[in-house]
């Protein structure tokens, strides 16, 4: 009991969460939606010296990129208290190799997928399944992407498994990341819960 008589309240559960995909899929904005602390970015601005590496095709309008992580905080209360740490990788292949740190004790990910270049979330999603870490795939939903697809047409399109969840979004608003980020709680926990049934079975 707290000094005052009052019940103490427990400790929030802290669950680490990695955010992936292709250069420019929105991973720093979606952190930064949803993170109730002021966001940790690494961004820097697009040179020049960077064009030959770093494609822009579909993607013209950007200007930085992140280049070690982004980091961001979001706290739920129910149905039990939550933190939820955030850790946003880079997409650029030259720095594919932070991913392994970043991921160490993740109980989840989310795998951004941009529509305009698809082929991009491509090594993300291997990289998870061969990890073997819960993931969602969440189809961020730019205004100019030229067609829209539905999460079937998405997961024939990346060979997904029924079980992996495919969710549309917009990363930009709170309340569509936010969802993002229940389904991927949601579908950790009934995988660990799996586990634990069936123990040396994966889900």
């Amino acid at each position: 009991m707290r000094p005052d008589g009052g019940p103490v309240e427990p400790a929030p559960l802290l669950l680490k969460i990695v955010v992936a995909g292709g250069f420019g899929a929105g991973k720093t904005t979606l952190v930064s939606a949803v993170s109730e602390i002021e966001p940790l970015t690494t961004e820097e601005y697009l040179t020049s010296a960077s064009a030959s590496v770093d494609s822009l095709n579909g993607v013209e309008a950007k200007t930085t990129t992140t280049v070690a992580i982004d980091f961001g905080r979001c706290t739920f209360t129910e149905p039990q208290p939550m933190r939820l740490l955030l850790f946003g990788t880079p997409g650029q292949e030259r720095f594919w190799f932070t991913w392994d740190d970043l991921s160490s004790g993740a109980i989840g990910a989310i795998v951004l997928a941009d529509t305009r270049r698809l082929q991009d979330c491509f090594p993300a999603v291997g990289y998870f399944e061969q990890l073997g870490l819960p993931f969602v795939v969440a189809v961020n939903e730019f205004d100019d992407a030229p067609h829209r697809y539905s999460p079937d047409e998405i997961r024939q399109a990346l060979d997904l498994p029924e079980q992996v969840p495919v969710r549309l979004c917009d990363a930009r608003r709170t309340p569509s990341a936010i969802n993002v980020l229940i389904t991927l709680v949601q579908h950790a926990l009934t995988r660990a819960r799996s586990s634990l049934a069936s123990p040396g079975v994966r889900p």
